[in-house]
């Protein structure tokens, strides 16, 4: 069955599927924890950018010093937009890719290696840990990415 598409009727006996579905709960599991993170900072931090939210340290001119930047909350805002950008893709090629017939080994090494990356880039953004390590997991992720995206393209080029 190597280098065939896979029939939609059978993609849960797909391993090479069950695999990508794993993989991506995984990583936007990950991806959403960014956002439970990102409003811990706010809240320990005390630091919101929308009147409404700091209602509850006060009202009026009282409550206006709590409208502003901390440096943890923009490095935490900044690790899920990069999510952002770099799993949502990850997600579509990864489907593709997966529907593509590739063989199940190939398939875990990318979805592997990528997870992997993601994770080492999340806490590479937030201890934070000294680069080039950050941009090493990134470029490691992207990487995996354009693998899959030029194996569909190999596999389904019809133009």
């Amino acid at each position: 069955r190597i280098g065939e598409m896979a029939k939609s009727t059978q993609l849960i006996d797909n391993e090479v599927f069950r695999a990508y579905a794993t993989y991506t709960a995984i990583v936007l599991l990950k991806m959403m924890l960014m956002s439970l993170i990102t409003a811990y900072f706010r809240m320990t931090r005390k630091a919101f950018v929308n009147p409404e939210d700091t209602a509850a340290f006060g009202k009026g001119e009282s409550a206006k010093k709590f409208l502003r930047t901390d440096p943890d909350v923009e490095r935490a805002r900044r690790g899920h937009l990069n999510d952002l950008e770099n799993i949502v893709p990850f997600v579509g090629i990864g489907l593709l890719y997966a529907l593509s017939g590739p063989e199940l080994s190939t398939a875990l090494l990318h979805f592997r290696i990528f997870t992997g990356a993601r994770i080492i880039h999340t806490f590479a953004y937030l201890i934070p840990l000294p680069q080039p390590g950050r941009g090493l997991s990134w470029a490691v992720g992207y990487s995996v990415t354009f693998s899959m995206a030029y194996k569909v393209l190999k596999t389904a080029w019809l133009l």
